[in-house]
């Protein structure tokens, strides 16, 4: 049964969830250094990303947190290429880890847009980009409770990121006119 993300009942469950098996020790890239002074610098791109994979992943029907941790390595695959000076992208070959990924890279190209418009120039380096994909790479690999379909990691990105972003429309106007 596929419960809504906001299914009361599947939030209490999530409470008292035991954490997988997964040991962070055995997550990959772990050669990249993620620091709490990195994230608070790079704020804004992390909330970005974070607000893309929410809703590439909402967007995307029967999607799973695997799906999402697919993008999210193929985007880390991309990114380490560029760094080596070589642009290959590198796209996942789970089929609804596609449209995240797509998607993802559509918000980065977005981003970049808007800080040469902005500053005159790309503030954020592919190595900033990588860092941010990581330190979600992270997160996912801590959230992941060991379940096929779980959405764990998709409900934490939807509470994190999301949300904050709907709340900022304004609500329809309760008045009804004939």
């Amino acid at each position: 049964m596929d419960c809504p993300l906001d299914c009361v009942y599947l939030q209490e469950a999530r409470k008292h969830e035991r954490p997988g098996t997964v040991e962070m020790s055995e997550a990959p890239n772990r050669d990249i250094r993620v620091t709490e002074e990195f994230l608070g610098e790079h704020l804004e791109l992390l909330t970005v990303v974070g607000r893309g994979l929410a809703k590439s992943a909402l967007d995307t029907p029967g999607a799973v947190d695997r799906d999402v941790q697919d993008a999210i390595d193929a985007l880390i695959r991309t990114q380490r290429t560029l760094q080596s000076g070589v642009y290959y992208q590198t796209r996942p070959e789970n089929a609804l880890a596609r449209p995240i990924f797509d998607f993802i890279g559509a918000v980065l190209e977005e981003f970049q847009k808007r800080e040469q418009e902005k500053l005159g120039m790309v503030h954020t380096r592919d190595a900033d980009v990588l860092r941010v994909l990581v330190f979600l790479q992270r997160v996912a690999w801590d959230r992941n409770n060991g379940r096929p379909r779980g959405r764990a990691f998709i409900d934490f990105l939807r509470g994190s990121f999301y949300e904050e972003a709907a709340d900022t429309v304004p609500a329809p106007s309760s008045l009804i006119l004939p």
